[in-house]
């Protein structure tokens, strides 16, 4: 489902089966459930110490509008292991709304921070 979902999803368009399980493997997992079906993922690559990077958070299309999205977001920030992370990051095109209510800002400083983006 995970990969299904990202294979259409703009910022993931065209990651293969392979590409996905790695970046499962090497990031700290959220999924979000109703009774045995999952109808939502999200990922955080992180130190556990320092950095926490939110990644290819979605609900499915089906249950959008719900509030599924918030609780996921909510669990993510409450989790335990990663309380000592003072620095997260994120990058949305369409979803500012949802991660305003969480802390999240524009850059303030974006003149200090440095991409390096490959195709």
């Amino acid at each position: 489902m995970i990969h299904q979902f990202l294979t259409t999803a703009y910022w993931a368009k065209g990651r293969t089966l392979n590409e996905v399980k790695k970046t499962i493997d090497y990031s700290f997992c959220f999924g979000g459930y109703l009774k045995d079906k999952q109808v939502g993922f999200a990922r955080v690559v992180t130190d556990y110490t320092v950095f926490a990077y939110v990644m290819d958070v979605f609900i499915l299309p089906e249950y959008r509008g719900k509030g599924y999205a918030k609780k996921l977001m909510d669990a993510i920030n409450k989790e335990p292991e990663l309380q000592s992370c003072k620095v997260w990051l994120l990058k949305t095109s369409d979803a500012h709304e949802l991660y305003k209510q969480f802390g999240y800002s524009n850059l303030k400083h974006s003149e200090k921070v440095m991409e390096r983006i490959l195709k």
